[in-house]
């Protein structure tokens, strides 16, 4: 929305927003929080009211650009009922499945649904019919210029109370970063003449990355023109942290690492299923979204949170999976995947690349305005054949305006690729959630092979074989 009046003297959007809302692209945070009673309109409107409205000005601010083209913050009277939505499902006689089919369904349909102009770009969905996993289901739609997902999720999260003790702030995982490892060990991990080759290797190769490094076509990546406007699937698979644990003690490394090892091996089970050698002859790579909060020194995710650094601090690592020649699946042992996986998150955790490139953004955008940033990202995305993103939630269980939060998690509509993991912790289980092109990813295929992969890898390394949801 164009405005001329004295509007240079309201706050810019930060640049990393701003090329998130323009023509070529536009980013999405929802969030889904599971209940586990029944949560009334009038108890929404009160929480939004009340409690969530309050947490940032952004949340009564819309976004006007000034007659520079310069994208700003106008704060406006925002009022919950306007921002609500409470959809109606098809009866399905209190059937849960079928429930979360129509949920599911539902989330697709929203996904990528433009905010109008004159509001704060952000809705509610109240989904009061009940699921397998909630009696009520509450979903946060908010545009990614509001903040990344640590942002946003980090303020709702300090709004939540402690189910079994409201007074006492939520507990966290104690689990830092290895950014503060490759900080720490700088002299035992890599001299300065690695870390600089890594930094140019990965520098180099997020520029052609935009422009000529490219993914083949494989049964993972469509050719499809603005994939991002294609309709959606969402299914997801749940492990035990103890589990990924047992792991860890096995072959070490992260969680991240374990993750990125078994969306690997996942996916090379589903390429093989469908035909395709998963051996490296085709380019596979996956972005994965880092915290860049993490270059100021937190050394956990408390630290983080309680520094309240708001707004979009992320950048893209360009990661290539693992892979393996074979054309018997039952030779490679899956715990291989979890090795490289870990190899290769050192080596970029040991390497400025990302921090650089978002510095070559902001020159860029000097110079073009936002819209030359947002071709280079989009492009680097598109090129790529998955995205990974992350989040910890709190150890123990939280509570919604007095309602108990059985479950959440959340997806990124907007990127423009055909399939994309979101990962959250939360009361020692992992979540890990598949959003894929409807038509074109077989979903219920690939969530089988991903429950198959960890299972694999599981028995691998402890001899059991795991139980997963």
């Amino acid at each position: 929305m164009a405005d001329n009046s004295g509007v240079h003297l309201l706050p810019p959007l930060s640049p990393l927003g701003s090329y998130i809302n323009t023509e070529k692209l536009q980013f999405y945070i929802m969030g889904v929080l599971e209940l586990e009673n029944p949560f009334s309109e009038s108890q929404t409107l009160d929480f939004l009211r009340d409690v969530f409205i309050p947490i940032n000005t952004r949340f009564s601010s819309m976004i006007l650009t000034d007659e520079k083209g310069v994208q700003r913050w106008k704060k406006i009277d925002t009022i919950p009922e306007n921002h609500l939505i409470i959809p109606t499902l098809s009866p399905s006689s209190e059937d849960q499945q079928l429930y979360d089919e129509q949920v599911h369904d539902y989330l697709a349909k929203i996904n990528l649904k433009p905010f109008p102009e004159h509001l704060s770009p952000w809705d509610v969905h109240l989904i009061t019919y009940p699921t397998t996993n909630a009696k009520t289901t509450l979903v946060f739609n908010l545009h990614h210029a509001l903040g990344d997902g640590y942002s946003i999720m980090g303020a709702l999260f300090s709004i939540f109370k402690s189910s079994a003790n409201p007074k006492h702030p939520l507990r966290f995982p104690t689990a830092s970063s290895r950014m503060n490892e490759v900080k720490t060990n700088y002299s035992k991990i890599s001299g300065l003449v690695t870390k600089a080759k890594n930094t140019l290797t990965d520098f180099t190769k997020n520029v052609l990355g935009a422009y000529i490094l490219k993914d083949g076509e494989t049964v993972l990546r469509s050719t499809t023109p603005r994939v991002e406007y294609e309709p959606i699937s969402i299914t997801s698979v749940t492990t035990s942290m103890d589990y990924i644990r047992d792991i860890r003690s096995k072959v070490g490394g992260t969680v991240n690492d374990i993750t990125t090892g078994w969306i690997s091996y996942g996916l090379h089970l589903y390429m093989k299923k469908l035909g395709e050698s998963g051996d490296g002859s085709s380019r596979c790579t996956a972005l994965v979204v880092m915290n860049m909060r993490m270059y100021r020194g937190f050394k956990s995710i408390e630290e983080m949170l309680k520094a309240n650094i708001w707004g979009n601090h992320f950048g893209l690592l360009s990661v290539s999976l693992p892979s393996f020649v074979s054309d018997d699946m039952e030779s490679v042992d899956p715990l291989d995947y979890i090795v490289q996986a870990k190899e290769e998150m050192l080596r970029k955790a040991n390497s400025f690349g990302a921090f650089f490139t978002s510095k070559l953004l902001h020159y860029m955008g000097k110079v073009t305005g936002p819209e030359g940033p947002a071709n280079f990202i989009y492009s680097n995305v598109r090129n790529k054949s998955i995205m990974i993103s992350n989040m910890c939630g709190p150890v123990e269980k939280a509570a919604v305006a007095g309602n108990p939060l059985k479950g959440f998690y959340f997806i990124i509509p907007g990127m423009p690729q055909s399939l994309t993991f979101t990962i959250v912790s939360y009361m020692g289980k992992l979540r890990l959630v598949t959003t894929s092109e409807k038509g074109f990813i077989d979903a219920k295929l690939m969530n089988s092979c991903l429950k198959e992969a960890f299972q694999k890898m599981y028995s691998a390394a402890c001899g059991e074989i795991p139980v997963m949801e």
